[in-house]
Formats: structure tokens, sequence, C-alpha cells
């Protein structure tokens, strides 16, 4: 306790400067626990999420009493988002309790809306052909997955849900029907957020806790000299550390709090939730209140090893000792477990995540990530002493001299960034394999809607629709089931592709063969469909006139071919029929038919058409082929969680550098002092202070750069997609590590001043 209040005593009557390193520790630690506490709530808020829809989701049965309440679910897409209408009937027997966020079932023609719907309905009058009734109420939040939500109840006769309603038994289920994020996915994501942000995170803490490293243990040193104690010192040191940590910790959480509220009422990029939903739980507040400390009182003994072990030393500034070498140690290990599984892709067999591959894989990841951070220095130290030895330069030998002397202290100052890059190969590779796994491996989207609910006026608005590559229309063949069946040339059913052959050619990767203005055969290698129909088969496709008249059409299936090659998810694959679009009949419109529409299947082009589809056509069903608007809901959410987690990772190392640079300015003030003052020109020494920086961060760049593509593909290879190697995203790393050095190498101009203060290198 006595070495704790000594501690404090020096901490608050060491000068002001002193005092203001403190508070710099501490704030730069708070910067640090806002990003922790979002990480560790970041599940909480999904799980809130889920909670609730699990809550109100309704538990019905087959069989119930005579004149139970019956309940019908719908899940349908409004745009890019899901709109969920619960129907209800409400009986005289059974159960009669009201869903979460309602306080009674809703009566016959009455509605219930979220908030969101309230609003659609003022936006879009249309969408009131969804619901049926009178707006009764609003849903309060209880009922809600989360405020963004499009959800409503309606309350119906009997009789208009008799034949596909369930009796109600009551609400809640023990899971979500439609979680945020699946559990599978939210393992990727939390893997990749750990990578982003806690990596970085445990870095820029021990950074802070070891701002003004070497006055201090001058300071340390001369009270070792004096008498204390090895553990004394070491506590002394500690106290400081554990103090600003501490209160570094108690803003961090007031800091999160308020981004809390601010991002809950703001909301990002298809991710919203409550105030509460966010709220500090009590292990969050643990894990920040003791976790920081923790780490800073280990960083604080650690670094005050020297000056109690060989005060002397450290007060003569002798020169130290070399980097450990155990850092190198753990970047092999990782290295070796992450080749391991390259080698397994290149050569064909790629290796599962299952079992002990998860955690291999896992562990081969921080392992990486950890020896990079560790095996900086040595690498560095290594570096500057045979340049320095070689080199004619006088810039170069100052810059190598000083860094060979003071490795760590550098490495201080480009860790945090080189960090990023590592981090951010990781980040493309989650969202690569996130990608493969809930969208269609093809490049287009195609959409399906019902043609006989669509206007010609709405037909020609939705292929204007930005975003749409194009469209088509799919017909169905109708079948007499009264006619005789006998005869060879009549096929049970077919569908038909009614389209140019420039429009086919933007909805398969290849066709081959079309002529316009003719019937023809449509054929994919890679599909049996059709293969059984014989040329000469008769197909009758129905056509309604304005008047509502209808007429058959016969196609006879014609000899010539077309033979295309399709994509994995495409309405395309089910039509044996290529029909020009000529060949109808005029003012007619297909009975048993839907539109197409063919789009990009990247999910933020998905988005666009959806809405620009809901703007046309807002109470249209529409069929996403090879997807559903809960997983481009899911995509949404994943997307930004990593952006998310991108940022912090950014303000993180960002913050790391400046913390780094500007404690080093400060403490090298004496030094360059005295270097200027034998006379070295303010230029060179600038120069000389970019090498010191630039140098050891291009190395930590470029291994971050290899490390972090091999770490990559590792991931990729075990996921078991088709994408193993992302060479696409190589570009944009070493574009993004070049702004990193460009920025380092400014950042380290402000060191050297235009004043030279002699009073900086009297002795203390």
């Amino acid at each position: 306790m006595r070495e704790f209040l000594l501690g404090l005593r020096l901490l608050f009557g060491a000068g002001r400067g002193n005092r203001i390193r403190f508070f710099l520790m501490a704030v730069g630690g708070s910067i640090g626990v806002c990003c922790l506490a979002l990480v560790l709530t970041i599940p909480a808020i999904l799980e809130a999420h889920d909670d609730r829809a699990a809550a109100r989701q309704p538990v019905t049965s087959a069989k119930g009493p005579a004149e139970g309440t019956l309940v019908l679910q719908r899940n349908d897409a409004y745009g890019s988002k899901s709109f969920t209408r619960v129907f209800v009937a409400r009986g005289t027997e059974g159960t009669r309790s009201a869903p979460p966020g309602l306080s009674e079932l809703p009566s016959s023609g009455e509605v219930f809306v979220s908030p969101q719907v309230h609003e659609l309905l003022r936006r879009a009058p249309a969408v009131k052909g969804l619901l049926p009734g009178r707006e009764a109420g609003v849903i309060r939040p209880a009922g809600l997955a989360h405020p963004d939500e499009l959800y409503a109840y309606v309350g119906t006769d009997r009789a208009r849900i008799a034949d596909e309603g369930r009796t109600l038994k009551g609400f809640g289920y023990s899971y979500a029907p439609f979680p945020a994020v699946e559990p599978s996915t939210l393992t990727d994501v939390r893997f990749a957020l750990a990578t982003l942000v806690l990596l970085p995170l445990g870095i820029f803490l021990s950074v802070c806790a070891r701002l003004s490293a070497a006055s201090r243990m001058r300071r340390l040193a001369a009270l070792r000299l004096l008498g204390l104690s090895i553990k004394g010192t070491q506590r002394v040191n500690a106290a400081e550390t554990v103090v600003a940590a501490l209160l570094g910790t108690v803003l961090g959480l007031g800091e999160y709090w308020l981004l809390n509220q601010v991002m809950s009422h703001a909301g990002l990029p298809g991710l919203r939730w409550y105030p509460g939903d966010g709220a500090l739980s009590a292990s969050t507040v643990a894990v920040c209140l003791i976790g920081c400390p923790a780490l800073a009182w280990f960083v604080g003994r650690k670094s005050a090893r020297d000056a109690s072990a060989n005060p002397l030393a450290v007060r003569r500034t002798a020169v130290p000792r070399p980097p450990s070498k155990w850092g190198a140690l753990l970047l092999v290990t990782g290295l070796g477990i992450v080749c391991g599984y390259c080698l397994t892709g290149l050569m064909g067999r790629p290796a599962s995540s299952v079992g002990l591959n998860a955690l291999l894989v896992v562990a081969g990841v921080v392992l990486t990530g950890l020896g990079l951070v560790l095996t900086l220095p040595l690498l560095s130290y290594v570096l500057a002493g045979r340049l320095a030895r070689s080199t004619q330069s006088l810039t170069l030998n100052l810059a190598m001299r000083r860094n060979e002397a003071e490795p760590g202290s550098t490495m201080r100052v480009v860790t945090g960034l080189v960090l990023l890059v590592y981090a951010a190969s990781l980040a493309q590779g989650v969202l690569i394999q996130l990608e493969q796994v809930t969208r269609p491996s093809g490049p287009v989207q195609d959409y399906s809607l019902p043609l006989s609910r669509l206007g010609t006026q709405q037909q020609r608005e939705l292929a204007d629709v930005s975003g749409v590559r194009t469209h088509a229309v799919m017909m169905n063949s109708w079948v007499d089931l009264n006619a005789d069946q006998s005869a060879a040339s009549v096929a049970s059913s077919a569908t038909a592709l009614v389209a140019t052959c420039a429009q086919l050619d933007r909805m398969t990767r290849r066709a081959e063969g079309c002529v316009d203005g003719r019937v023809m055969r449509l054929v994919d290698p890679n599909s049996s469909l059709g293969s059984d129909l014989k040329p000469g088969t008769s197909f009758s496709f129905r056509f309604r006139f304005d008047g509502g008249k209808d007429k058959k059409l016969n196609v006879t299936l014609p000899s010539e071919r077309i033979v295309y090659r399709g994509y994995s998810a495409s309405a395309v694959g089910n039509a044996v029929l290529l029909v020009p679009p000529s060949a109808l009949p005029d003012a007619a419109t297909p009975r048993d038919a839907e539109l197409l529409l063919t789009s990009s299947s990247e999910p933020g082009h998905v988005r666009g058409v959806l809405d620009g589809i809901a703007a046309v056509v807002p109470i249209a069903e529409i069929e996403l082929v090879g997807l559903n608007v809960q997983g481009l809901e899911q995509i949404s959410v994943v997307e930004t969680l990593l952006a998310l987690g991108m940022i912090m990772g950014m303000v993180i190392g960002v913050a790391a550098f400046l913390v780094s640079v500007t404690d080093r300015a400060v403490e090298r003030r004496a030094q360059v002092t005295a270097v200027t003052l034998i006379g070295a020109r303010a230029r060179t020494m600038r120069a000389v202070q970019c090498a010191q920086v630039v140098l050891p961060l291009g190395i930590g760049l470029i291994l971050a750069l290899v490390t972090g593509k091999l770490a990559e593909s590792s991931y990729l290879i075990t996921g078991g997609g088709t994408n193993r190697w992302d060479l696409a995203g190589v570009p944009l790393l070493t574009f993004a590590a070049a702004g990193v050095v460009a920025a380092a190498a400014v950042g380290s101009l402000p060191l050297v001043g235009r004043r030279i203060d002699p009073e900086l290198i009297r002795r203390d």
C-alpha cells in the first residue's frame, strides 16, 4: 500500500508534463475500452433481437376447440425488407392471450402495425391493400425485433382463414424462426471482430500503459538507487498505470453509453436496436473494470523490470539487450499451421472446418498475428544493425543506429498500423466466405412476379427499374384433363421463355444457335430437363384478352435447338422453349405466367432492385430465385458488423499511432536537440525521423500482407467455398499499405521543430 501511495504522489507531484501524460494515458485507454464494450455488446444486441422474435411467435396446432382462435402468418417481401403479417380470427374458446407488444388480440377489421408500417402507410397508401381493416394501434417495442421492422397483426373473420389457419395455443418459441444472424455465421463474425478489434486493442492498451517509458524508467531507477526494493519499484510504476487504466475504463464506459444512445436512434445500415438492447451488462462492465487494469498492471510491472533489476544501466543509458527471439517462435508456429492448410488447397484436397481443424485454423490465425507483433522489434533490430554497418549515408546511419538502440520504441509506433493491414485481409476472407454461403454463386439474380397482377404500364416501369439488366416472360402450358391423353404428340406440361435472342444472352452465360423471330428448343447440356421430349410435341398456352375472352395458342416443339449454359440459380433453367414476343397474340396476357427480371447478384444491387420494384408495385408477390429476403437481411447485418469492426480497428490503429508518435516526439526532444546542436541540419533530422519509422513499417506491412493473405486463404480453404485464393483483394490492400506508409511518414515530421531549446539537454 505504501508503494501505491508513493506512486500516486509521484504522479500528481511530478509537474504539469507528468499530469498531461497521465491524462493522455487515460483518454487513450478510454477509446480502447469503448471499442471493447461495443464488441462485447454486439452479441447481446443480436440475442435481444432473436429473443423478442421468438417470444411473439404463434404456437399453433392442427386440432383445437371448434370455436378456438385461428391464426395465419405470412412472410412476404416489401422491397429489400421482410414484411410479416399475422392474421387473427378471435374465437370464443381456447386461449385468447395477446402477443408481446399488444394488450389484446385484434378484433375483426382491426389492424395493429409497427411504427415503421405506420409511416409506410402514410408514404405509400397502396400498402393498405395488404392490411384490410382500420388501424387500431401501434405495436409496442416488446413485440418487435427491431425498430425498423415491418410487422402487423390483422383481425379478420374465421371464414377467410378457415382453410389455411391453425388453432392458436399461445405465443412464444424457444428459438427465433429467422435469427438476425445464423449461429454458424455469428461464430465467423465473432472470429473476425476478435481479429479486427481485440488484437489491435491489446496492443493499443499496452502502448497507452507505456507512455513516456524512458523518463519513467529513469525516475524508477532513481527510487531503486535510494533503497526501494525491486517489487516496491515495480508496484510504484504499476500504481500509475493502474490508476490511469481505471480512469480510462470509467471514461470509456461513459463514452460507450453515449455512443449507444446515439447509434441506437440513428441506426446502422441493416442494423437497428433499442437503447436497452445495447445497455452495458454486468459481465461487460466486469471484463472492462477488471481486464483493462489487470493488463495495465502486468505491463507496468514488466516495463519496470529493467529499472528495478539494473538501475545504474538505466540512469547511465546503457546499451539495451537485443529483443527476445521467442516471438519468432509464435510466428513460425502460426505460419506452419496456416501454410499447412494452404498446401491442402494446392494439392486439391482441401481440409474441412470440422472438429479439430476449426480450432487449428483459429489458433494459426491468432498465433500468426501475435507472432507478427512480437517479431517486429527483432526484425527491426537486425535490419537496423546491418544497414548501419553497410551504409555510407549519414541520414540512414543515424536512423538505423537509433532503431538499433531502441527497437521497441519504433515498434510501438508502427505495430497498430501493421495489425490493421493484417486484420483487413482476414475481413476480406470472412466477407467472401459469407457471400458464398448466403447468396447464389452466379453473377445474376432473377426476380419472378405474377404477370396476371401487373398492368402493361407497370411491366414497362419494372423493366426500366435501375439495376435491371433485362426482362422476359415465363409462361406455363395448359393441359385439358378431360381431353384424350393417348396421343403421343401431347405432352403433360412445359415452360416457355418469351424473349429475344439479346434478352436470352443477358440471362445466360452463353447461348449458341439462337435466331430471332423463330420458336426454338432450349437445351442445357448440364441439365436433363426436356430430354424425353421429341420434336413435334404440341403444347397449349392460354391467353386472356382485354375483353375477358380466353384464347389458346398451340406451340410445337421444333428440332432447331439453342444450346446454352445457364447460371446455377436462374429461372431460365426451367424452360424448354424459346418463344419470340412477336409470336404472341396482340393485346393478350398469358394466363399462367410470370414476369422475369434479371440483375447483378451483388447484395447492394439486389436491395436496390427490390426497392425499385416496391416503388412500382408495392403489394406484388416477389420470388427471388435462389435467395430469400431473410438471407439478404442477414448479409446486410453481417456486412454492417464487419464494416463496424474495420472502423473500430482503424480508429484503434490510428489512435495507437498518434499516441505513440506524440509520446515519442516528447521523449526524443533532448536527443534531437543534442544532434542538432552539433551541426545536423533540420532537413537531415526530418529525413532521419522518417527513415526511422518508414523502414520498419515497410517491413511490417510486407509481412502483414503476406501473412494476412496466407491466413485468409487457409480460412477460405477450410470453409469449403469455391473461391480459395482472393487475388482480387491484393491491389486494394497494397494501396492501403502505401497510404499507411505515407501517413506515417507525414506523422513523423513534427518530431523536429524549428526552435532549438538547449534546456532540453540539461542533466537532471
